[in-house]
């Protein structure tokens, strides 16, 4: 095969519609859910806000949310390496400040509830980095993503259109 020949691209599979659209049937909602998730995140650094979002949205399957915030956090200058390593966060610590890990553990514990409660060490190791204003906002955040990430699920909110704001 020379340079001037490509390899044509495997077909896709056709993309689903969504369910429901909670913009236009439920406005103020949205609206109230959009002001929410931007007063959880304010009081924290942009970066750290886009790493919480991207992580539970890992688990709880999200791909519309995971669409957004992977492009969201890229466009504000995070690697590509450190977004691709959150999936397998606790094996790559290192590609993250000890600020940032406690975060990470923090929106694990608080996004699997199936233990039942967030554990005292996992809240005392944030709490540790974080000052209680700060742990409030980071607990905010964590909260405004989950319910994003349920809206998105539930609805089926189509990725792979989103466009990250610049500037």
């Amino acid at each position: 095969m020379t340079i001037t020949e490509q390899t044509p691209a495997p077909a896709r599979n056709p993309e689903h519609p969504p369910r429901l659209v909670l913009a236009e049937l439920v406005p103020d909602v949205y609206k109230a859910m959009a002001r929410f998730g931007a007063a959880a995140g304010a009081g924290l650094e942009p970066a750290l806000v886009e790493l919480v979002r991207i992580r539970a949205s890992q688990l709880n399957h999200c791909a519309f949310c995971l669409d957004m915030h992977t492009k969201d956090a890229l466009a504000q200058g995070e690697s590509v390496e450190r977004v691709v390593q959150l999936a397998a966060w606790e094996e790559s610590a290192h590609f993250y400040s000890p600020r940032e890990v406690a975060a990470l553990e923090l929106t694990d514990a608080i996004t699997v509830l199936t233990d039942g409660f967030v554990p005292d060490d996992v809240w005392e190791r944030a709490a540790a980095r974080f000052d209680d204003t700060e742990l409030a906002q980071l607990v905010a955040a964590i909260a405004a993503i989950n319910a994003w990430n349920r809206f998105g699920v539930s609805t089926r909110m189509v990725p792979g259109h989103y466009r990250p704001r610049r500037g």
